[in-house]
């Protein structure tokens, strides 16, 4: 074991030595650009272009091209990148995955492999987790892009076909992972080729590359149309009969999110749907409304899975914590659940298409990502996806303190140890952040800081329209903010005076 690990981190050590050298070459050419007047400097995109053309290959301009990004950033964003973000920006143009630690500018590194990229002319797409860091990345990055004469696009899931073409067809494409993949389907789905939106699949660069093709690596994105449906009765009269059960009745599979009648559940269903047999041929569909009415009742929880609000049933993310406006649980669940919340029950769809993040990523040409925590993931990096992770150096030594977990007997002493200690610091003006994995977590610690009366943000599934005015105010003095693992994922909170 000491050997393999010893290996590992000599095969760390020899990459960061490579790659130093590789950042050094980069920065040799920093004189020559900034020597560069401003209409000299944007004209070399297109000498870069032309090269490449010509039978220059990506790799041959990597010097060059990432030295006039990072001249470019420093005229028009005022940033100029350090040698570890060079060396990360090198580790994602070769197709890996540079781990670097939070605050780094994984954003301002992902500029110059980018750039790079954006010079063969067939697309370049920058994933992110969610429309608002999209937008945000697009728009601050964007001002470098157009500057050096590149064009950038923003695929919202709001904007039509003919504007989602538009910004496909731009060389620089910020998207979500849900957009990109949603549109891959629809475009399958067309009958004539001028009426798809997306290019061939080009590079990606994956944003919080661990939660989008590791966490999210199976879930199916599915494309449905509606099938005309008179079975809202149905739903709920399994909807009432599975309320008449008691624990004994049924058995939960917690890993597989399973559920089935024990044989006095059979009983009572018999009796209560007037039935010989309840798994005779003849029953097969109402016992897929009982399965249903089983999971949206036992398993399926309230302001964790699913929110209610104005009348309709929204799925929360699991890996955000975000509502996914437009989707549906498949096969019936959402229409189960829509009868035990006591909301409209919508028709039922059909799946018209459907495919896997890990599948749909693996066809582009190019793939590669950032993360702050990439090693823990590195074997199916490795082994799905063909993509290195490469840990890299920090600017400056970390002055962050990591303390030891604290484990409680019960969840109420956690509690009460979490608003004790936030508490405690909120009086020093310490600005605090704290993560929850559920809504409901985020809304029981709220209700117990308001009976402490401290105030605070509320950063979940239900708010998100204020996401970004949470966020800048996050860091102020005596600020405190709850979030779910949702918004806070890749976005800055800047420190305020004195905090």
């Amino acid at each position: 074991m000491a050997n393999i690990l010893r290996k590992v981190i000599e095969n760390d050590r020899g990459e960061i030595r490579k790659l130093e050298k590789m950042a050094k070459k980069v920065e040799a050419y920093a004189d020559e650009m900034e020597a560069l007047p401003d209409s000299e400097l944007q004209a070399k995109t297109e000498e870069f272009k032309k090269r490449y053309q010509e039978g220059e290959t990506l790799d041959q301009l990597l010097y060059e091209a990432f030295a006039v990004v990072r001249e470019g950033a420093k005229r028009v964003l005022g940033l100029y990148p350090y040698r570890v973000q060079i060396m990360g920006g090198i580790v994602l143009h070769n197709g890996d995955v540079p781990e670097m630690r939070t605050g780094e500018g994984k954003t301002l590194t992902a500029t110059m492999p980018v750039y790079l990229n954006a010079l063969a002319g067939e697309g370049v797409h920058v994933i992110t987790v969610n429309e608002y860091l999209s937008a945000r990345d697009a728009t601050e990055m964007g001002e470098l892009y157009s500057w050096l004469g590149l064009s950038v696009g923003i695929n919202l899931s709001s904007k039509s076909p003919i504007e989602k073409r538009e910004a496909y067809n731009c060389d620089i494409t910020y998207s979500t992972n849900s957009e990109v993949g949603f549109d891959y389907l629809r475009d399958n789905m067309v009958v004539r080729k001028e009426d798809m939106v997306q290019r061939p699949l080009n590079y990606a660069l994956v944003d919080e590359v661990d939660s989008v093709l590791i966490d999210e690596a199976r879930t199916p994105l599915i494309v449905s149309g509606p099938v005309s449906s008179e079975t809202s009765a149905l739903y709920t009269r399994a909807d009432k009969f599975v309320k008449t059960l008691e624990s004994v009745d049924y058995a939960i599979d917690v890993p597989s999110k399973t559920i089935g009648l024990m044989d006095s559940g059979i009983d009572k269903a018999e009796e209560f749907f007037n039935l010989e047999n309840l798994y005779d041929i003849d029953n097969v569909a109402l016992t897929h409304y009982i399965d249903n009415a089983l999971r949206a009742n036992y398993i399926m929880t309230l302001n964790m899975d699913y929110v209610v609000s104005e009348g309709e049933v929204l799925i929360v993310d699991q890996f955000t914590g975000r509502t996914m406006e437009g989707r549906r649980f498949s096969d019936g669940l959402h229409q189960a659940i829509e009868a035990k919340e006591g909301v409209p029950i919508q028709d039922e769809s059909k799946t018209s298409a459907s495919i896997t993040y890990q599948n749909m990523f693996r066809m582009y040409r190019k793939l590669s990502g950032m993360t702050g925590t990439g090693k823990t993931e590195e074997e199916e990096f490795r082994e799905i996806y063909n993509m290195r992770v490469i840990p890299i150096p920090t600017n400056k030594p970390v002055q962050r303190i990591d303390h030891p977990d604290l484990l409680f007997a019960t969840t109420e002493a956690k509690f009460r140890a979490v608003i004790a200690d936030i508490k405690e610091r909120h009086e020093k003006g310490q600005p605090i952040l704290v993560g929850t994995v559920a809504v409901e977590t985020s809304d029981m610690i709220s209700k117990k800081l308001q009976k402490a009366g401290i105030p605070h943000e509320v950063l979940n599934a239900k708010n998100h329209e204020k996401e970004a005015q949470i966020i800048m105010n996050a860091g102020q003095r005596g600020a405190v903010t709850i979030a779910t693992n949702m918004a806070g994922r890749g976005t800055d909170i800047k420190l305020g005076k004195g905090g």
